[in-house]
């Protein structure tokens, strides 16, 4: 999880092969952003969405550390490392707000360059539906442009225990029942009563309905964004637009969370 620092290295500048740039890899991340058209926003908008992917990578790196973290019993790490992707997802809701800066007449500029690619394409934005419990087989076989490597991602996600599946086994190894679902749901009410027993458990679902939360705000910000800036047109990929968007609000990847307040 940690390593020791290396007391004995020199800082400075005194004969340093690793720079700013070159540990950044700067040249070509700045090179990353080329344009199809002269359109002026063009660089907010690739800008924007290389910055979503990038987070989205973090993403994947934490929630992937704080599954393998419920599963090793260190429950207090998987809560900080929850922790982090909620900040993240807080950022995530915030860039919506300097895309939005572009007026609908200035994205129109460009927009029909994009076609056909589309945010559904994202990759890393359906690992992460996956890997949180949102598991949708049907998309690999609807997306025809995936690449084999893509492809192999996603059967993996498809494939592998999800956050839900970790904290289960959380619950498992304390003792409780989780045989079903319906016993998962008593015996989260038997956490939910009982705080000073299960404190670390508590607090851990606690986290996980937080990231859901969050990533459905992110959801319903971006259809908002979505119908200010197109209204009711098709997206660049040939899906519905907003209303395609709207239809994946209800997702929840943790129901038996959302449940539990009915029962508190």
């Amino acid at each position: 999880m940690s390593q020791t620092p290396d007391t004995n290295v020199a800082f400075g500048e005194q004969g340093a092969q690793l720079t700013y740039g070159s540990y950044l890899r700067l040249p070509q991340l700045l090179d990353s952003q080329h344009l199809e058209s002269d359109a002026h926003d063009e660089l907010l908008f690739i800008t924007i969405h290389q910055v979503y992917e990038l987070w989205f990578k973090q993403r994947l790196h934490e929630v992937g550390a704080a599954r393998a973290a419920m599963t090793s019993g260190q429950l207090w790490w998987a809560q900080h490392l929850l922790g982090r992707v909620a900040v993240i997802e807080r950022t995530l809701v915030q860039q919506v707000d300097v895309l939005e800066t572009m007026t609908p007449q200035d994205f129109l500029e460009f927009r029909q360059r994009l076609a056909p690619a589309s945010g559904f394409q994202s990759v890393q934005f359906r690992e992460l539906e996956f890997a949180s419990g949102a598991k949708d087989a049907a998309y690999v076989g609807r997306f025809r442009g995936l690449t084999d490597e893509e492809r192999r991602r996603l059967t993996r996600r498809l494939e592998e225990p999800t956050l839900w599946d970790a904290f289960v086994d959380v619950l498992r190894d304390h003792d409780l029942p989780v045989g079903t679902d319906e016993e998962v749901s008593a015996s989260m009410r038997r956490v939910a009563h009982d705080r000073s027993t299960y404190a670390a458990e508590w607090a851990l679902s606690e986290a996980l309905l937080t990231h859901d939360e969050l990533a459905a705000s992110w959801r319903a910000r971006h259809v908002v964004m979505v119908e200010r800036m197109i209204g009711s047109k098709s997206g660049t990929g040939g899906s519905s637009g907003s209303a395609y968007l709207r239809s994946r609000l209800p997702v929840r990847y943790f129901p038996i969370l959302w449940e539990l307040r009915s029962h508190l």
